[in-house]
């Protein structure tokens, strides 16, 4: 698989990687529920909108943001829409609650093309375009005043547009590199939100609204791999002394000490229902290899009070816990930022999920979407006077207070070619 380092420090990887196998493009509607019940707006919230016939109308004098009441990640969405002509909307995808959806969360354009008021439109303005992001492109629209039928694919970085038929986006937002698109859009880094209609004051239909998720615990998103299988310990090992102190050990020493790490591991972390438990009595949780550059996903919660970090290169860390500064800053620094950029953090008890990426000494942090820690040096906590570990285990922390993980997933960034 070829890839480039991108300026964020993700791994740009070729669209093909996110071919999904069955996924969308065909008429089969197993594993699809309905979203609108063609008579109430149970389960919806904001906007203003109509049931009327059983469809969803956004009415000549209304609009605004009708969002889901939940929350989506992965999925699937169908529906069917109606223009009239001059016609403008738009569907919320990954969005937030409030903000200016289009670029805290993402949009889906939705308009009439073929309006003169809209001849000077951007490309990136057209309908089913990611707005003001990615251009869809044009013709597989029918005229106003008939049913279209579209289809909305958002799995992990893949987001793909099909109308009547037809793909008219398929795009991965790592593709995205611009720093201006990304600094006016920081939406393109959430994942997961919810879904809603963008009314802007002219009437537009809607019915047969229909989603299927597509999140499945612990399968690996595309181009990535499983830490955690779901099922066991495997590819996992105990906590055996800080990385100076391993080193100063011998070989024998080492291995009789990561035996009876190993046997603390198996007493006080467990797997139930494909989630990686701690009692909150043993110590801290390693892979049983080490990693160098990398993007790691790792879904978390914990309860109140609650405290944890993720230890990278063998080093803390990327905190979790319980506190108004909000989880992901990276704690253990003093010369370098160590609190989270924003408090992103979900209420507790609820699950959250990061996105680490680090490369060379430099860490960026998302969680729950947010940027929470930009390009930041993440500092030796062992040895300050000498720069991060090359290399190293990552850790699960413990604090003595009980945790849950799982979608532990990793993608491993190749070095540069020397110069």
């Amino acid at each position: 698989m070829t890839g480039l380092r991108g300026p964020t420090g993700a791994l740009i990887v070729v669209l093909a990687a996110f071919a999904l196998s069955g996924v969308g493009m065909t008429d089969d509607e197993t594993g699809f529920v309905p979203l609108f019940d063609g008579k109430t707006l149970d389960g919806w919230t904001g906007g203003k909108y109509i049931v009327e016939d059983g469809m969803l109308v956004c009415p000549e004098k209304g609009g605004g943001y009708l969002r889901t009441e939940k929350e989506y990640d992965d999925f699937i969405l169908r529906f069917e829409l109606k223009l009239p002509p001059g016609g403008n909307n738009g569907v919320a995808i990954r969005a937030p609650a409030a903000g200016h959806v289009a670029y805290d969360g993402m949009e889906i354009q939705i308009i009439d093309n073929t309006a003169e008021r809209y001849a000077k439109l951007r490309p990136v303005q057209y309908h089913g375009s990611i707005y003001d992001v990615v251009p869809a492109k044009r013709g597989a629209l029918k005229p106003v005043g008939e049913w279209n039928e579209q289809e909305i694919l958002a799995h992990g970085r893949h987001i793909r547009v099909t109308l009547n038929g037809q793909v008219i986006v398929d795009a991965n937002l790592d593709d995205i590199t611009d720093p201006a698109v990304l600094k006016k859009h920081p939406g393109l880094q959430r994942a997961i939100g919810h879904i809603g209609f963008l009314g802007h004051s002219s009437r537009i239909e809607f019915r047969n609204i229909r989603i299927k998720e597509l999140r499945t615990d612990n399968v690996p998103l595309p181009g990535y791999v499983a830490l955690f299988n779901g099922k066991d310990l495997s590819g996992w090992k105990g906590l055996v002394l800080s990385p100076p102190k391993r080193a100063a050990i011998t070989p024998q020493e080492l291995a009789e000490a990561q035996k009876a790490a190993d046997e603390r591991m198996r007493a006080h972390w467990t797997v139930e229902d494909g989630v990686l438990l701690f009692d909150g009595k043993g110590d801290s949780l390693c892979t049983a290899r080490d990693y160098r550059d990398f993007e790691m996903v790792v879904d978390w919660k914990i309860e109140a009070g609650g405290d944890s970090g993720i230890y990278l290169r063998g080093s803390p860390q990327v905190g979790i816990w319980d506190n108004p500064i909000g989880s992901g800053g990276l704690y253990n620094n003093k010369v370098n930022p160590s609190d989270a950029l924003k408090v992103a953090d979900s209420p507790i008890g609820e699950w959250n999920r990061f996105r680490i990426t680090m490369i060379d000494d430099k860490v960026t942090v998302h969680l729950n979407g947010v940027l929470v820690v930009d390009n930041v040096t993440m500092e030796n906590f062992w040895e300050r006077d000498k720069p991060i570990y090359r290399t190293g285990q990552i850790e699960l922390q413990d604090h003595k207070n009980p945790l849950w993980f799982k979608n532990i997933f990793i993608r491993e960034i190749p070095p540069l070619p020397a110069e």
